[in-house]
């Protein structure tokens, strides 16, 4: 069955799983179920890193060349980064990709297909997505709601196993998380200073540093991009 019930009834059932493989037949025997030929199951990567050793699943078969080399997924691909932004999962036809995606283009005569992408933010900072792609793709409003909760389960049994690394090449350091969070509320460079016992002349260190990881001009654009990429949050 592929009602949005068999899809719960599935991310309850992860709950048990004590194999990464077999999360990961769940997840793409769901998104099969659903038309989907082509999946990804991956970590988004930091600003100007690749994607590649962020990936744990893959059954894209035209992503390979004919020398059966893995094809480079671009920096910034749009379907991932739309996945950044987004907090919910969501459907798009291939050919309305705002921007070239190798994704999209390796899907060769399906490139036009939908595609349908569930953005996993629920273990911060780390973020990640499960991308589907198939001509017979369809899902319905409760397909995806109950996608978005399969999804988040798997990610939460991989790291309960032990089989996922939060952390991501180029994350920030704890230090710089925190500057930028109190950076956030308003504090100034000497208030931060006081706080946490630091030299004004480090907490500039830490921002410059923070700017550069996150390919940021400014303060404010630092502050921005640490939201964007799950490094910091803002309490309510």
């Amino acid at each position: 069955m592929n009602t949005p019930d068999d899809i719960l009834a599935d991310a309850v059932g992860l709950r048990t799983c004590s194999s990464a493989n077999r999360i990961f037949d769940i997840v793409e025997r769901r998104l099969i179920s659903h038309g989907a030929s082509h999946i990804l199951v991956t970590g988004l990567p930091m600003p100007g890193r690749p994607v590649e050793p962020l990936i744990l699943h893959m059954k894209w078969p035209d992503i390979r060349s004919e020398r059966g080399q893995l094809i480079t997924i671009a920096k910034g691909d749009p379907i991932l980064e739309r996945c950044r932004v987004a907090n919910r999962p969501f459907l798009v036809d291939g050919v309305s990709i705002s921007g070239y995606s190798d994704l999209v283009a390796a899907a060769g005569p399906e490139a036009a297909a939908r595609i349908v992408a569930v953005p996993v933010k629920s273990i911060l900072p780390y973020q990640a997505a499960v991308v589907g792609l198939g001509t017979a793709l369809s899902l319905t409003e409760l397909d995806l709601v109950a996608f978005d909760f399969l999804c988040n389960q798997a990610f939460r049994r991989l790291r309960a196993l032990g089989f996922l690394i939060d952390s991501r090449p180029g994350d920030l350091s704890a230090r710089e998380r925190k500057v930028l969070e109190l950076t956030a509320t308003g504090k100034t460079a000497q208030e931060i200073a006081e706080l946490l016992n630091i030299s004004q002349r480090t907490v500039h260190a830490h921002l410059q540093n923070a700017g550069e990881k996150l390919d940021a001009s400014n303060k404010t654009q630092t502050v921005v991009e640490a939201i964007r990429y799950g490094q910091i949050t803002l309490e309510d």
